[in-house]
Formats: C-alpha cells, structure tokens, sequence
C-alpha cells in the first residue's frame, strides 16, 4: 500500500533525523532480543540429545522420568544428576557419582570400560532465568564475575538475566498502558471539543473527578486488598491515566471545528465521525504527540516506584524498580544501583528520542536539511 505525500513527506522528516534513527534502530535491537529472553536466559535447555532423540525443555515439559530419573515433576535441568542421566543415556551410576560419570562420557564416551550413547545439553547464552537462585560462593548479593556478569541480587537471582526481562516487562507494560490511553484520551477529547455543550460539561465534571482522585492511594489500596498482578495494573493506571490527553485534543477540536474546510465538510453531508477522524484529528497530532514521550516514560516511571514501595507486581517478577529497591538496601553493593540507573538511563533517553523524532515529522513547520 502506496504512503500519501504527506505521510511520504513525514517518513522523509523522520529518517532525516539522525538522532531519532539511530534510537529507534537501538531500542528495536534491545526490545526484540528482550521478546526471546526465554532464549537468551533461561535455566532450561534449548535443546537436549537424549538417546539420539532431540528434546526442547524451553518450550516443553518433559519430567524427569524420561531421561531415566525417578520423579514424574519436571527435570532439574540445573542439577548435577539429571545433567549425568542426559549425557550418560540415563545410567544408574549418575546417582553415586554423577562428576565422575560425566568426565568419563566426555573424555572416552565410555563409563567403566562400557561404551554409552553418550547425549548432550544446548544451554542458552545466559544459563539463568530471572527466577534462579544460584549456588554461589559466599554471601548474596555476590559481585560480577565470570558466571554473573553483573552480579546477582540479595537472594542469589542473575542481575543481567533479571534486567533483561525487566526490560521487557517495563517496556510492554508502558506501550500498552499508553495505547489505551491514548485511544480513550483522544477519542473523548475529540467528542468533547467538536459536539460542545451539555456534552462537553458532562465530560469535565467526570475528568475533574478523575484528577481529585489520588491515584496512587487507590493503587495502594487496592494492592493491599488484592494480590496485584500484571493486567490490573495495567487496568488501574488506565482508569487514572486516560484524561492526560483530554485537555489538548478537545483543545484541538474547539478551535478546527468551525474552520471553512468543516463547514464545507458538513453542508456536502460529510458525517461527523468522518469529520472529527478523517479531517479534524490528523491536525491535532502535532499537540498529541508531543505529550507520548511524557505517558511513556511516565508509566515507566509510575511502574517502577510502585514497585519500589512495594505495592506494585510480586517480588519475584523481573522489576527494574524491584532492582532498585535492592540496590537502596544493599549499599555495600554498588553494581545493583549502577544496574539499575544505567538501565533506565539508555530505556528512557531512547524513548523520548524516538518520540521526539516522530513529533517533529508530524509538525509541518519542522523541517531538515
């Protein structure tokens, strides 16, 4: 499908850019490799060869019976004696001497002088998912090293495995919230500013409602009554969070709705749905889209202090604000802080660069040499 010249024209301010190109060509990098974090840290094996038949733990259950284990729970893939039953084809020694029987798979593919259809275990690149409590030499929060690049936290759990779901967690969450948003925002502002009158009273009396409401208190509340989870977060910051675009888009509406061009529009007949989103909205963009950065970042933000607090998702979700509530407790462990402002630092300025370009290539006045 063939771009208009206007939006052609818009591509063009967008790509001339540099700033915002190479933002967007970042953060689509670091958010796509976060979407396969279960391929890039995880405590299951991509792959595992087990008498010449290939398994798939990272997509699938396969208990430990069927790598020759006694338990019908699922394998522990981090363990000593499941490793042995894979490698050696599920030999009994594994359980006496799993260290031994492993040395001599690899070494001759034979255990006591009896050959072996020896297997094998394809681990991801960070053998850690944001969950795994790691034996590790002394006391948590242990310091980077070769196995943990960027430490581990209080309870032993990989840093850089948690930062890379809780980038993916932070990032989904403020898009959706945003989009939801957005779309409620501007299609009350839109009826608001362009129809007027008792509908557009009704309307601010709601909104003035909404903004005496002390958010967060309820958010509060509501997690103190109810186990908070991902979507009624989602839900909560919805509800409170709709009525930041409401101002400028009526704003918008009040002053295109009696233009010539809407006039015209409705003497040819033209309805007013077609009017208010085919003709009066792609002019009010502008405004609206220099608000995006500011919801984004915000419910970025607004995540991770609730989750500082405390009062946000479970302690064993991959948060950023989690991480940052250990790193004000653990000052004796200063990669957790470091962690944590580098991580919202580069989320957040790639943010609202992108958002910057995509303003000023909706902006008619801006233009790039």
């Amino acid at each position: 499908m063939a771009l208009s010249p206007l939006n052609q024209r818009r591509l063009r301010n967008f790509r001339k850019n540099r700033r915002a190109v190479w933002s967007l060509a970042i953060f689509a990098v670091l958010f796509g490799l976060s979407l396969i974090a279960e391929l890039i840290a995880n405590d299951k094996p991509l792959l595992v060869s087990y008498r010449g038949e290939l398994h798939v733990p990272v997509f699938a259950f396969y208990p430990e019976t069927a790598f020759g284990g006694d338990f019908q729970t699922e394998a522990a893939y981090t363990d000593i004696e499941v490793q042995c039953l894979i490698v050696s084809g599920g030999l009994e020694d594994c359980f006496d001497d799993p260290e031994g029987v492993i040395a001599d798979v690899e070494a001759s593919g034979t255990v006591a002088g009896n050959p072996v259809e020896a297997g094998w275990i394809l681990w991801p690149l960070i053998p850690y998912s944001y969950n795994t409590v790691n034996d590790i030499d002394g006391a948590a929060p242990s310091a980077p090293d070769g196995q943990h690049l960027l430490g581990t936290d209080d309870t032993a759990r990989d840093v850089l495995a948690r930062v890379i779901y809780g980038f993916r967690l932070s990032v989904m969450f403020a898009l959706i919230v945003t989009l939801l948003t957005s779309v409620i925002g501007i299609a009350a502002g839109a009826v608001q500013g362009f129809f007027g009158g008792w509908t557009d009273l009704i309307f601010q009396r709601i909104i003035e409602i909404l903004g005496g409401v002390p958010s967060l208190y309820i958010i509060i509340i509501v997690a103190a009554i109810i186990p908070m989870n991902f979507w009624l977060l989602v839900g909560l910051s919805v509800l409170f969070g709709w009525t930041a675009l409401v101002g400028v888009v009526r704003a918008e509406f009040l002053r295109a709705r009696n233009f010539e061009y809407v006039r015209a529009a409705r003497a040819l007949g033209v309805g007013n749905g077609t009017i208010m989103f085919r003709h009066v909205l792609p002019n009010a963009m502008v405004a609206t889209l220099t608000f995006l950065p500011f919801l984004v970042t915000g419910s970025i933000a607004g995540l991770a202090s609730l989750d500082f607090l405390g009062f946000g998702l479970p302690s064993s979700a991959p948060s950023l604000g989690e991480l940052t509530l250990q790193a004000k407790q653990n000052l004796q462990a200063p990669w957790l802080a470091f962690t944590a402002f580098f991580t919202f630092a580069i989320m957040l300025s790639l943010l609202v660069f992108i958002f910057e370009g995509v303003r000023d290539a909706f902006d008619p006045r801006k233009t790039f040499a």
